[in-house]
Order: C-alpha cells, then sequence, then structure tokens
C-alpha cells in the first residue's frame, strides 16, 4: 500500500487482497446462495473487486452475462487474470463509481458483497440501482453495517486524537458508512424498491495471529487512515498500536464485523 498522502484512495493493493479476503469471500457465498438464478440473467456485480465471488457467480450464469464494476484499477486487472481465461466471452468489466451508475433498465440482478458501505451517499447510490434494474429486477446485496468494526474503530479514533498522529488524522472522516436494519430498508424504499427485506447479523472474525491482524487491518480496514500518514514509520506505529491492543482481546485479534443484508425488487 502506498502511504504518500497524495495516494489515490480509490486504489487497493489487489493481490494483498485477493490473499486476505476469505471472510469476505465466505459472507458473500451467502448472498449468492439467496439468488434464485434461471441461468440466463444479465447480473450486475457491483463492487468486483479481484473477482473470487464474480466466479461463483458466472458459474451459476451458464448462459447469463454479468458484468462487474469496481473504481479501482488494480481491482480490475486482477479480476481479467482471475477470470477471463474461463469466463471472458460472458463477462464484462468497467471501472465505475457506485454514486454515477450510467445504467438505466439494463440488468436482472444486481449482486453486491462488501461494497456499499463504501459509498457516504446511500439515498443516491439505491436510486442508481433502482434506475439499473428493469422492472421487477432485485437486487441482493450485503454490506457493513450496525455496530460494524466498532472496538477497532474506537480505538483508532482514539489513537487518531494523540499528538503523535492528530497532525494527521484530526478531523478525519471515516470512509464509510453504516446502516442499521430499519434505516437501509428505508433509504431503499425512498429509492423506489418494493419488497424489501433488510436484516443486520453479527459476523465476528478472529484473526490467526498478530501478524495476520496486522495486514488484515492495514489492508482491508485502514488503509485510506494510513494514506493520511506521511511516512512509513507512522503507519507502522499506528498498525503496531492497534495490534497491541487487539492481542490483549479475549479472544485475541477477534474483529467484531457486523454485515447489514439488503434485498428489494424494483418497481
Amino acid at each position: 500500500m502506498s502511504n504518500n498522502p497524495q495516494a489515490d484512495s480509490r486504489e487497493w493493493n489487489s493481490a494483498v487482497y485477493h490473499r486476505l479476503s476469505a471472510p469476505q469471500v465466505s459472507w458473500g457465498k451467502k448472498v449468492l446462495g439467496r439468488l434464485k438464478l434461471r441461468g440466463d440473467e444479465r447480473v450486475l456485480d457491483a463492487g468486483c473487486g479481484s473477482g473470487r465471488l464474480t466466479a461463483d457467480l458466472l458459474e451459476a450464469l451458464p448462459h447469463g452475462r454479468v458484468l462487474g464494476i469496481d473504481l479501482s484499477q488494480n481491482m480490475l486487472r486482477s479480476a481479467r487474470e482471475h477470470l477471463n481465461a474461463d469466463f471472458g466471452g460472458r463477462l464484462s468489466l468497467a471501472a465505475c463509481h457506485f454514486l454515477d451508475l450510467p445504467f438505466q433498465h439494463a440488468f436482472d440482478v444486481i449482486v453486491s458483497t462488501a461494497a456499499f458501505h463504501w459509498a457516504l451517499d446511500h439515498e443516491r447510490l439505491f436510486r442508481n440501482l433502482h434506475a439499473a434494474l428493469v422492472p421487477g429486477g432485485w437486487l441482493e446485496a450485503q454490506c457493513g453495517g450496525g455496530p460494524n468494526i466498532a472496538r477497532l474503530r474506537e480505538r483508532a479514533n482514539r489513537l487518531a486524537k494523540t499528538p503523535t498522529f492528530a497532525p494527521f488524522l484530526m478531523g478525519f472522516r471515516e470512509p464509510w458508512l453504516f446502516e442499521d436494519a430499519a434505516g437501509g430498508a428505508e433509504t431503499l424504499r425512498r429509492a423506489g424498491f418494493i419488497d424489501v427485506e433488510t436484516s443486520v447479523e453479527a459476523a465476528p472474525t478472529v484473526l490467526d495471529d498478530a501478524a495476520h491482524f496486522r495486514e488484515f487491518v492495514r489492508n482491508i480496514i485502514f488503509r485510506v487512515h494510513l494514506e493520511k500518514l506521511p511516512t512509513e514509520e507512522l503507519c507502522a506505529e499506528f498498525m503496531d498500536t492497534l495490534t497491541e491492543q487487539a492481542a490483549k482481546d479475549d479472544p485475541p485479534f477477534l474483529l467484531d464485523y457486523w454485515r447489514l443484508n439488503l434485498r428489494g425488487r424494483a418497481a
């Protein structure tokens, strides 16, 4: 990961994400398991990342097509490498922001996992998704919600106020929006969705050891925070402090993940 304060926060280290994203993949497989597909649908994979779940989606669509979108060019490059040999004829990939979707009545289904919390304007997000679906089309999605990683966020926010980090992180706005089930449902309905179902579920995740915790949290959770720090030494100190605190938890290195499930049909 780049620690340059001018780094482009849209970009990810896609190779590291592909290797570390087992929790996200396990949650995403459950989301895909809720889909009831004929096999010939046009599907938008919104926030396809490195393509690990896109492959499962394409397997379920032997006569369909998938457009995977992501804002990160690194993620799209990894997805092409991962998927094109097996699915190139039925797969398209494009760089696109959720808040600027150009599609009108283009998809039968929209699927997304572990992505929507990175869009801070959910009103606009869900309006765009509704517009992209054909009448009667479905959204099946999951993202961070409710008290997601609350303990880790509280620790990071306290650390950001200390003299070492305050010059760079004071006033920093978290890059996520974690809605609860009721709030997510109302946002979907305002966007025009019907037959809305939402729920929040706990997804506690215990990482293997200090090294795993440090690498995961640095690359998956706090990459935007760390882009604000001007040196590798400060990044390392930030992560060392959080890792030492997590080592004292019971159990050690537990991330208190919570997932918001979202389902709705386009009117």
